[in-house]
Parts: structure tokens; sequence; C-alpha cells
């Protein structure tokens, strides 16, 4: 009698377990790329983004949540839950042909999750390192992978600086010249969802190329825009319809599939707008490749049933390093005690509105002077900036102003671009976020003693820096590529 039922709760365990497995949630991931603050319609945007709409009033929108000033920075840190300065990636991109990348000693965040039993799955831009295969996303815990390596590409033919870039996991992809990339990525997506056993957890990460130059889109979205004068600013508008169809095809999929109901969907942005590729973040201060909320400041919501409140503003304060203790801790994983995350698990603020555990935010420590190379926006540094509570410290940042839509001026004059071997920097400000989001009222001269604090804990940071991994250009790099006619693992 005592063996039949050691049986019978040993089986009635197992289903346990199966039911606990099962019920862990699908994970969707995703990242936009330069899309501005002011890009969406809700917030207030006259571009069509419906599906993101309806996706963010029906969940939690994030309104005090930060990202990176630049692609590959905001993108290490979502891998690592890691500030950049704490990483070597603090001062800009990683450029082709530079052999670095995020460090390998490093447990990104799906193999923590396929550790907990995900399926993992990218798709899209990876930007971060490619010199060796042990860089590329197969060997970082990712079981596929379609997408490109580099930072940005044409749109239609995938080529970057004259050589292929486009992966279907390691193979070179040939066979795509002409296909837009967001079709590109949504229908390879749709089919590993429609493959996917729902039993078995998924992770997708959909790191989309949309809305990043080249400013391309096809005719039939660029005349929704005909009420926008500026043909650059049009197409852009078009780019994120474009994306905006695209998350609504890839939700459906997620239904269709039977997957829907259990699934967490966050949509980020990666750093903010361009205004000279057509992105704007006003009324928010400055743009992409600054630490003025403009640059930093993301657009960003929080989707699924597991939430206990919807239809909210979050303002609980947020980083993109958070997304990989809060991931790891929904999907059941663990945390090691010497991973030494800058990063919180902030579920509890954006299910249940409760306080962010999160009281001060790193945004960067850049003043090493490197030459920027190719592809940067004008400045070989973007300085320093830290939020602790309300306040707001910057240092020996440009000194950018505000950018407002063209469809939106009306005749405004507060809307210039500086150029970029003119501007003037700002040594010390200091602003209430929380008070004045627009960065209007420097404060550093009337709270002489919170620049002081806030100083000190820039040291503080400062002493736990790694230097900054960048290398220059190995020509070997490009002879490669030739080669194989696609930019390539060479080292």
């Amino acid at each position: 009698m005592g063996v039949r039922l050691s049986f019978h709760c040993f089986f009635l365990c197992l289903n346990v377990v199966v039911l606990q497995s099962s019920a862990k949630p699908h994970l969707l991931f995703v990242l936009a790329d330069d899309l501005g603050w002011s890009d969406v319609g809700f917030h207030g945007s006259k571009i069509q983004t419906p599906n993101i709409d309806r996706l963010a009033a029906n969940g939690v929108i994030l309104d005090n949540y930060y990202v990176q000033p630049v692609c590959t920075p905001t993108r290490a840190s979502l891998m690592t839950g890691k500030y950049p300065i704490h990483t070597g990636l603090q001062h800009g991109i990683i450029h082709n042909g530079r052999p670095y990348g995020l460090p390998l000693n490093l447990t990104l965040l799906p193999q923590k999750l396929r550790k907990a039993g995900y399926s993992t799955h990218m798709l899209g831009k990876w930007h971060l390192g490619f010199y060796n295969w042990e860089s590329t996303p197969t060997y970082r815990g990712f079981d596929t992978f379609y997408g490109f390596y580099s930072g940005a590409e044409n749109h239609y033919t995938h080529v970057q600086d004259h050589y292929l870039d486009l992966r279907d996991n390691e193979e070179i992809v040939r066979d795509q010249n002409g296909t837009y990339s967001a079709h590109l990525f949504t229908k390879r997506a749709e089919q590993i969802v429609r493959a996917h056993d729902p039993s078995t957890p998924l992770f997708m990460y959909m790191a989309f190329q949309n809305v990043h130059s080249p400013v391309q889109a096809p005719k039939e979205y660029i005349d929704r825009y005909s009420f926008i004068k500026d043909p650059l600013r049009r197409t852009y508008a078009a780019m994120v319809t474009i994306m905006d169809d695209a998350l609504g095809n890839l939700t459906r999929a997620f239904d269709k599939a039977g997957l829907w109901e259990n699934t967490i969907l966050i949509f980020s942005t990666d750093n903010g707008g361009v205004p000279k590729n057509g992105g704007y973040d006003y009324p928010l201060r400055g743009r992409k490749d600054t630490l003025w909320e403009g640059g930093v400041r993301g657009v960003a919501f929080v989707h699924g049933v597991a939430l206990e409140q919807s239809g909210v503003k979050c303002k609980a304060l947020m980083h993109v390093t958070d997304w990989y203790p809060t991931l790891v801790s929904l999907a059941g994983g663990s945390l090691d005690e010497d991973e030494d995350l800058d990063g919180y698990d902030v579920w509890e603020s954006i299910s249940h509105g409760v306080e962010s555990p999160r009281k001060e935010l790193l945004h960067n420590i850049d003043t090493i002077n490197i030459p920027p190379g190719d592809g940067s926006l004008g400045f070989s540094t973007t300085g320093i900036g830290l939020r602790v509570g309300d306040m707001k410290l910057l240092m020996a940042v440009p000194n950018i102003s505000y950018f407002i839509p063209p469809e939106d001026r009306n005749g405004s004059v507060d809307w210039y671009i500086h150029s970029n071997n003119k501007v003037p920097m700002v040594e010390v400000a200091l602003y209430n976020i929380t008070a004045d989001p627009y960065e209007k009222h420097d404060l550093h001269d009337k709270l002489p003693d919170v620049v002081t604090r806030l100083q000190l804990r820039v040291e503080h940071y400062r002493k736990t820096a790694v230097p900054p991994a960048n290398k220059p250009k190995d020509p070997y790099a490009r002879q490669v590529a030739k080669q194989n006619g696609a930019w390539t693992p060479w080292v």
C-alpha cells in the first residue's frame, strides 16, 4: 500500500511540475530602432500606430522608462542587465570591422531563459559584435537567428557598406534582394510561432530594423502621409506604420497559434529619434546620441493577461537593464549573486503599481575622447548623466535644443538643428525631471549641495567602470567580406 501511495505521489508531483512548466509565460520582446518619443499615436503623433496604441492602452505604459542614447549600449544592457560602463560598451556603437563585442564571459538573457526551459529565437538587428563566431546570436543563447549583425543596412538589398549582411542562423541569405526587412523578419517570426509547441515556453526577441536609416518605405505607405509636406518625414512616418502593421501581424500569429493568452509583450525603443532621418522626440529636449531626455527616455509599454493592472501609466523609474532580472524571474530562472547586475526586478511595479525598487539611474559616463568613426552623429563623447530620485545631473554634454516635427511647427522657430562642429558644451546642469521633464530650468546654481551629492555618486560609479572596449578597424575584416560577398566573422 505504501509503495502504491508513493507512486501516486510521484505522478502527482510530476503533473504539478509539468503544469508549472507549461504555465510559464511566453515572452515577446519587441525593440524598435531609433523610434522618436513623439512618433507614436499614444503620445499624440499624427503618425498612424493603431496596433501599438491598442496594445499600450490595454496594457501598462511605462512613462518613466529609460534606455541608452545609442543602439549598441542599449542592446548590451538588455542582454546583460548591466550598465555600459560595466561591459566596456559605453562609447558609441560597434562599427563593421571592429574586432570587439559584448564580452564573452557574460551570461546573456537568452542563455538564462534557455536554461529555464525556453525556446529562444531572435529576428532582426544584433549589433553586439561579430568579429568571431562566438559573438554571434546562435552562440550566445538563441536557438535560431534570422537577421543582420551590423547596425544598419539597406531595407531592400540588405547591403551595408558594399557587402550583404543577412543571416539564417550562420548561413548567408542571398535570395531576398527586394524584400523589405520588416516584412522579411515578420514572415519568419510567423513561421516560428506556427511551428512552436505551446507546451514549451517561448522567448522571441524581435529587433526591428525600422525605423533606422536609410529612410526607405514602399510607396503605398508613403502615400498615406500626403498631408506631411516634408518628404523625409513622410517616408519616416511610413516606416513607423510599417512596423506597427508588422506588430499587429505578429500578435495575430501568436493568437492563432494559441499562445497569446499566455504571452507577455514588452515593447521598447532603443534610443531617441534622429531629426535628420525624420524622427522626433519633442517636447523632450535633444535627440539620439545625447543624454538629454530626448535621447534616453524610451517609448515603452507592457501588455499581457499576467498583468494585475491595465489601462494605466506606470510612473515607476525603470531602465533597460531591468528587463534582465525581471524576465529571468518571470521565467522561473535563477540569478547568481556574483553577476553584479545593475538592473532590478520591476515586475511588481509594472503589474501591481508598487513603488520601483530603482531609486537612481546612471545614464552614462563617457568622457574619453576616442574618435567617433564613421556613422556617428558628430560627437566623440556623450558626457555624463545621472538620475537620483527626481533630480538629473548632466556634465560635459553638448547643448542640444528642441526639434519639433515639421507637421507641428506652425511657424515656430524653436526647432533648429545645431551644426555639429559648433555646438557649445554644458559643463554642469541640474534638472528636476519630475517637475520639468522638458529640461528647461537648470537648477545647478540654486541647488549646489544637490550637484555635489550627485557628483559624488558619479565618482562612485566611475570607480567601477571598465575601460571602453573600442578598437580600430581591422583591415582583414573587409578582405573576408569581399571574399564572401557578405560581412562575416573574421577572427
